[in-house]
């Protein structure tokens, strides 16, 4: 069975959440999990018949610890010592629920980047009213992007699109505040001009109305705006949840009304819940890290575990790697032209 290691000591609710989403995870038979960390606190919340195996190490990376920090003095941390598994194949994926920041720092310092990637990106995965999947990278890995960097989180998109939903030809398109070609900064609009002559199934500038209204799969974004856009979305959703909880109580007709329409609701709250995805791939590196969020209870530790497991199954490395491959081949071809026009 596959084995996947799970940082047992990042995120807001660990141990327990990390410790109650591997459980579920063996109980059902997903795959086998080493949860790294410090023993002399996981273990006693285990349930000595789950059969669930521990990496020992007692240093772990703080929430508001900066990346730099970790890499200087925390080698030996959870987070780390989980990559220096998958490194030595010993497992085959990385959960972790911990500061996002050092998670991406470590997984490029240990398990380095697929060639031709310069930045590893933050992809994450949000429903659309046509009952499909848009993918948004960069979510947050790279603040301060390059046109060069966009478009290869244009050709990493594209690549998850194909292998991991399924996607013959995903659409791509680059955030932007409008969708004339005028618009952008200097970024949007050197990587709109690369793009264009990647041979994608690509869709210019598209706008945040997009994200949700199904017209893009694939949506790239430096991971300033990227980041921005999660979060908003996150309070949207929670803003949402809360006026309906709190208005139905206000009257019998709106109770009537919500008991009509309360698998409706049901069905919004499960799509706008970031724990029924478990977490976000990170793209680029040399192995499969699902980093989850901060809050992540063991729902969400659990279902990054089936997502992890899918992304192995689906072979998305090779997918990433071999599509980075053509991506540089064309980028030689186009130069050997410039030199033969010169």
């Amino acid at each position: 069975m596959m084995k996947i290691a799970v940082d047992g000591m990042g995120g807001d609710f660990a141990p327990h959440a990390i410790v109650k989403g591997v459980e579920s995870v063996c109980r059902e038979k997903i795959a086998d999990v080493v949860i790294v960390g410090d023993e002399k606190v996981i273990r006693p919340l285990i349930n000595n018949a789950s059969g669930i195996e521990i990496v020992h190490t007692p240093i772990y990376v703080d929430m508001d610890e900066s990346p730099s920090n970790a890499l200087r003095k925390k080698r030996g941390s959870s987070v780390n010592k989980a990559f220096e598994l998958l490194k030595a194949k010993e497992v085959q994926a990385v959960v972790s629920a911990g500061n996002s920041g050092a998670t991406m720092a470590f997984a490029i310092f240990t398990l380095g980047r697929l060639k031709g990637v310069d930045r590893p990106a933050i992809a994450t995965l949000h429903p659309n009213v046509k009952d499909g999947t848009t993918l948004l990278v960069d979510a947050g890995g790279n603040v301060d992007c390059k046109p060069v960097h966009l478009v290869q989180f244009a050709v990493m998109g594209n690549a998850f699109a194909k292998c991991a939903l399924g996607m013959s030809a995903p659409r791509v398109g680059i955030l932007s505040n409008a969708e004339e070609e005028t618009k952008g900064n200097e970024l949007t609009r050197e990587a709109h001009r690369r793009i264009k002559d990647l041979g994608l199934n690509y869709l210019g500038y598209i706008e945040g109305t997009d994200m949700y209204n199904g017209r893009a799969d694939v949506v790239v974004s430096d991971g300033f705006v990227g980041n921005v856009v999660v979060k908003i979305s996150e309070g949207v959703a929670e803003s949402i949840i809360t006026f309906f909880k709190e208005n139905v109580r206000k009257s019998l007709l709106k109770k009537l009304g919500y008991l009509l329409l309360k698998d409706t609701f049901k069905e919004l709250s499960r799509k706008m819940d970031y724990s029924e995805t478990g977490g976000a791939p990170l793209l680029g590196v040399d192995g499969i890290c699902i980093i989850c969020h901060g809050k992540s209870d063991g729902k969400a530790i659990k279902n990054a575990v089936v997502l992890a497991k899918g992304f192995v199954d689906n072979n998305l490395n090779e997918s990433i790697r071999d599509t980075m491959q053509s991506y540089q081949s064309l980028q030689r071809v186009k130069e050997r032209k410039k030199w033969i026009i010169f």
